[in-house]
């Protein structure tokens, strides 16, 4: 993967709104200073300058007959006639590309360069505070230099690390009886949590989790979110492995705790989907609806994951790499696999709401294929509730989550 940067973004956006600015102070017209000036073409400031940056790249691409992709709209990729495929993901002013022809490679670069005042990074290292290494067994991304000053902003730069970073069994409730916490603070450190769990599938449950609490957070939670911080100590390192030639398929995992939440009793869905080694997309929130049993929290579950499912087909499918057979679905709740196989509505599913029922169609229509596995084998285990200390780190192995050592060389730990 190589990486552009784009100068002056902005300024090359040209402007479908009318739109008047004052003349600036110290470079008014003389005798005119009662008039102000049409824009043509964005500034920086101007709330319509990203989305007119957007449609002039966008044309351009299009131009040179590249496809957007109808699921994720800042994803292009174009073909040539020997099959070669390139592609390009933009985010405001970078440019992440890459291609199986070298040739290609070296042409887009040029035309864009041609076309844009752009600065070449090369090999893409850094984007968007996450660090990337390139070796030829695979990509290691990681966010180590971010972690690293969440601990020196919020002062725990020489804590002492935790093997976990929930305890085991531990019920966190919005009123627990300890005084209140500074909210602010609080807010803080979890907002900056939860843009670590981008890269860093096992801390998803504990951020989700006390990010439930942001308004009113007390001595225990504050407590709780520190303890984060101190596992964060111990893994600093710590990263997601995609290894190469590994076996394209797309491979899901969905699961529940039922009635986890103290407050509203309200189950807690997670779910995670792999393609070849390493997670490519994980998550944990708690459920809309009250589930009345196990089964139907895990019901729900595989629900919410099968929408998820469809859309990374379809991503899949933009970058050539169409699965040809339904998405496998593992689920360890025979009962729940049940409700989903049997089209028939009776007294266990009438009352579940209808956009639940949806996962049944995409059985039918063979999208996803729901499949048993036992509780020991289930990946989504680790976004549903805190574990205990050997099970928590043999699914973060499972998930791709290890360490680089200080040469650079991801190892197993």
């Amino acid at each position: 993967m190589f990486q552009l940067d784009v100068k002056s973004a902005f300024l090359n956006g040209v402007l479908k709104e009318e739109v008047y600015v004052e003349q600036p102070e110290g470079f008014e017209v003389t005798n005119v200073g009662h008039k102000v000036y049409k824009l043509k073409k964005a500034l920086y400031g101007l709330k319509q300058a990203p989305r007119a940056w957007y449609s002039e790249i966008d044309a351009y691409l299009s131009m040179c007959k590249f496809k957007r992709s109808t699921s994720e709209a800042t994803l292009y990729t174009r073909s040539d006639l020997e099959g070669n495929l390139i592609i390009v993901s933009i985010y405001v002013d970078d440019i992440v590309y890459t291609c199986s022809s070298e040739r290609l490679l070296s042409e887009f670069k040029r035309e864009m360069m041609q076309r844009y005042e752009m600065s070449d990074l090369g090999l893409l290292h850094h984007f968007l505070g996450m660090g990337i290494l390139q070796t030829n067994q695979g990509v290691f991304i990681h966010q180590g230099k971010y972690a690293k000053s969440l601990l020196s902003k919020f002062g725990l730069d020489d804590c002492k690390p935790v093997s976990i970073p929930l305890a085991t069994g531990e019920k966190l409730k919005k009123v627990d009886g300890s005084e209140l916490a500074d909210e602010g603070l609080y807010r803080r450190i979890v907002g900056s949590l939860l843009y670590l769990t981008a890269i860093r599938p096992d801390l998803m449950y504990a951020a989700s989790l006390l990010s439930r609490f942001m308004t009113g957070p007390t001595k225990i939670h504050m407590g709780a979110v520190k303890k984060i911080l101190r596992y964060m100590q111990g893994t600093l390192s710590y990263g997601i492995e995609y290894v190469r030639d590994q076996l394209a398929t797309l491979i899901g995992f969905c699961d529940a705790d039922w009635a986890g939440s103290e407050d509203d009793n309200r189950s807690t869905s997670g779910y995670a989907f792999s393609f070849g080694i390493g997670v490519l997309f994980w998550s944990s929130m708690k459920q809309n609806t009250v589930a009345l049993s196990t089964a139907e929290a895990e019901y729900f579950s595989a629900s919410e994951a099968t929408a998820q499912a469809i859309w990374l087909q379809f991503v899949l499918d933009d970058f050539g790499e169409m699965q040809a057979e339904a998405t496998p679905l593992f689920c360890d709740n025979m009962s729940a696999i049940s409700m989903a196989r049997n089209p028939i509505f009776h007294q266990r599913t009438r009352h579940i709401n209808r956009k639940y029922h949806f996962i049944r169609e995409a059985l039918q229509e063979g999208v996803i294929n729901i499949q048993f596995c036992r509780s020991e084998e289930q990946l989504a285990d680790i976004f549903t509730k805190a574990l205990p200390k050997d099970r928590f780190k043999q699914l973060k192995l499972k998930l791709g989550v290890k360490p680089v050592n200080s040469l650079g060389e991801v190892v197993e730990r």
